[in-house]
């Protein structure tokens, strides 16, 4: 069939048409049925198109990089198969490109993941290339990192040490044909930024068309934040289909300028109010939104919108990009154990402040114990519950008490003596308690730094030579 994209780099920039970039996921976990209507909007409008999944969070990748200490053949993300089967051979077949970092910390396995994937669908082999260079936990960086770490570098054995880099690996890797893009740890709106920049051949230094496309990349990053999902507050702010919310989809042009709509015959919405709310998501000053690859500056930024569901971002400038990256360190951090049970009916809560009574003479010498009361006071609760000498707190009416404790500890048998104390009130007391549930799992610490440009080297390679490396590593 026609590739749009490929068809497209005939053209004189002037003359192509704009590019369509869809988001299929907004985080690790996110649903996995979403992407179907995205690609069938792709695909319809017969436009040069790129889906985009964002499955990394700060400590997501230092979680893979466990799952790849027990098995190298993983720590990429879990659900990569999920989300793929129903939109990758069609991908492939309407040259659809794909640019993902559920690579994780095995970029090199997700890839041959998606070959393998590909060959049971019947799709035609991909061109998947794997992005590096975010890795720097290494000998080289590691006394670079140590010195940037001003909070201190971890006691506790380090996990992972990654530095969000930007999308001019992304961005090679389409010139050079990949179908398919799989990166580790990037800057969120570099999966936008990449596929932008490769497709009207952007400079490197046109500060303004780098931070308009990085825009559009932050809008999308989210997935569905930006059309309802997370802006939905009923009665104050309704968001019609939420069950079915739309994930979306971002029309840019040459100058990078975005209009951001969602996937056809899906709930949500696209507003200014919910465009604007994504837009200040996680932006520190609005002036000056650092990312690996540029400044971008939404200080006189404007959104207009210019149709049902189609909202444009106007006014962003940029600035030359930071000479430092961020890296995440992550390292271990002991245990956690978690434990529930509930109390109802007559004097559930003098009965659910007697079991906590109990559970803290046993073991609250032992460590800090955050405790509970689902019904009275939870989310708004604190760590060490001084809040349970609060009367106004406590004489709540309520009927239906589920106490939960929370316990750190520095190894697993001495965090996991929290669930067996929960699970002996069953008949140790005090009466009526049901439904405990226990948890326990270890734990991860970051730290943040910065780390000079220079010293990070990255890059890309088609997956067949990473895997001829990894065979005669």
């Amino acid at each position: 069939m026609a590739d749009a994209w490929q068809s497209a780099q005939s053209l004189p920039i002037a003359q192509r048409p704009n590019l369509l970039i869809g988001c299929g996921a907004g985080f690790s976990g996110d649903r996995t049925d979403v992407a179907r209507a995205v690609v069938d909007t792709l695909v319809a409008s017969g436009q040069p198109s790129v889906l985009m999944f964002e499955t990394l969070a700060e400590r997501t990748l230092a979680l893979a990089q466990l799952a790849k200490d027990k098995n190298p053949s993983q720590g990429y993300e879990p659900l990569l198969e999920e989300m793929l089967t129903p939109v990758l051979a069609d991908c492939l077949a309407h040259g659809v490109r794909i640019v993902s970092n559920f690579g994780a910390a095995n970029p090199a396995g997700a890839a041959r993941c998606i070959q393998q994937l590909a060959a049971r669908l019947g799709a035609r082999a991909p061109r998947v290339a794997v992005v590096w260079g975010d890795d720097v936990l290494t000998a080289q960086h590691r006394p670079l990192l140590e010195q940037a770490c001003d909070k201190g570098w971890p006691t506790a054995p380090v996990v992972s040490a990654n530095a969000y880099i930007g999308a001019q690996p992304i961005a090679q890797a389409l010139h050079a044909g990949a179908d398919i893009v799989v990166t580790g740890r990037v800057a969120d709106p570099s999966l936008a930024l990449g596929p932008a920049a490769a497709y009207y051949d952007w400079a490197w230094n046109d500060w303004d068309k780098l931070a308009r496309g990085t825009m559009a990349g932050h809008l999308l990053e989210c997935g569905s934040q930006v059309s309802g999902g997370y802006f939905s507050d009923p009665g104050f702010k309704d968001v019609p289909g939420l069950a079915n919310v739309g994930f979306p989809i971002a029309e840019i042009d040459q100058s990078g300028v975005c209009t951001i709509s969602k996937a056809h015959h899906t709930g949500g919405c696209v507003t200014v109010q919910t465009v604007t709310e994504q837009l200040l998501y996680e932006v520190h000053d609005p002036a000056a939104y650092l990312t690996p690859d540029v400044v971008a500056d939404i200080s006189q930024a404007r959104l207009v919108e210019v149709g049902a569901n189609q909202v444009r971002l106007e006014g962003v400038t940029g600035h030359a990009r930071p000479d430092a990256l961020k890296v995440n360190v992550c390292a271990a951090a002991g245990w956690l154990a978690e434990a529930e049970i509930s109390y109802a009916g007559a004097h559930a809560l003098a009965r659910a402040q007697l079991a906590d009574q109990v559970i803290r003479e046993r073991i609250g010498h032992l460590g800090t114990l955050r405790t509970d009361l689902i019904g009275l006071v939870s989310v708004l609760g604190n760590d060490t519950s001084s809040w349970l000498n609060d009367e106004t707190a406590l004489n709540q009416p309520s009927q239906d008490i589920r106490v939960r404790w929370a316990w750190e500890q520095t190894d697993a048998r001495a965090a996991e003596r929290l669930c067996r104390e929960v699970n002996a009130l069953y008949t140790c007391g005090p009466g009526g308690g049901g439904g405990v549930r226990t948890s326990l799992r270890s734990r991860l610490n970051t730290v943040s730094c910065l780390l000079a440009q220079q010293h990070v080297t990255t890059g890309w390679s088609w997956a067949e030579a990473q895997a001829k490396e990894v065979a005669h590593g």
